[in-house]
């Protein structure tokens, strides 16, 4: 799988930009490189490999330059509760990057893991050119931040497809708070007039520590949704 950049901080993989418009998928779990290239962590990316679609990434904060991904919660919540904004600037920095890049997109969605599904909705919620989101075992409260909790951008993502798969006992990022953000969509939706809103979460045996593994299976089962969302 050969990674190109797309800029200074964005990789992809697919076909050259040059060969004009296509789907285009944002997905992130780690650093761009682990997220786009190493298993199991691109298991997405894999089931997507070889169809008319680029795949884009950029590395999350506190994942540059080979830091350890185990850590780097731990560096979000020094440098947040130090007064970091941390991840709002980040966000502004990849609706750039979508802007720049738009020209390129048929359609476009995004998608993400555990950490990377809380980033992947706020970008969302910043740019509407995202009119799907899938999440996969998603981090969606943090206890030092709760400006930043999912369910604060339930506004601004009520009318967006979405689907979510988690454990039925993920005790590292709750399950309880997945359907806690879900309910709070669907609550924004119905309060809209949106009947039927299509906002699903996909609860499944927990697997792997603390219930917060992912399985081949699932990640596949996510891919097709949007493989058949995205008509590709």
């Amino acid at each position: 799988m050969s990674l190109q950049k797309a800029d200074k901080h964005t990789l992809f993989i697919g076909p050259p930009l040059e060969e004009g418009p296509l789907p285009a998928l944002f997905y992130f779990a780690l650093s761009a490189e682990d997220s786009l290239g190493k298993d199991p962590y691109n298991q997405p990316v894999q089931f997507l490999q070889g169809l008319p679609l680029r795949i884009f990434s950029i590395t999350l904060p506190a994942h540059e330059n080979n830091f350890p991904p185990e850590k780097a919660m731990d560096v979000w919540a020094k440098r947040i509760k130090g007064g970091d904004a941390l991840i709002p600037p980040f966000i502004e920095e990849i609706k750039k990057t979508v802007m720049k890049l738009k020209p390129h997109f048929t359609s476009c969605a995004v998608a993400g893991l555990s950490r990377g599904a809380f980033i992947a909705c706020h970008i969302a919620a910043l740019c509407p050119e995202f009119t799907h989101i899938l999440g996969y075992a998603p981090l969606t409260q943090l206890d030092y931040a709760p400006n930043l909790n999912l369910e604060t951008l339930s506004s601004k993502l009520f009318n967006r497809k979405i689907r979510f798969y988690i454990g039925n006992h993920d005790t590292r990022v709750g399950t309880e708070h997945a359907f806690s953000f879900i309910q709070a969509l669907a609550n924004e939706a119905n309060s809209n007039r949106v009947r039927s809103a299509p906002i699903e979460m996909i609860i499944g045996p927990s697997i792997g520590y603390q219930g917060h593994g992912t399985s081949p299976s699932v990640f596949k089962a996510g891919v097709d949704w949007l493989k058949k969302e995205l008509s590709i």
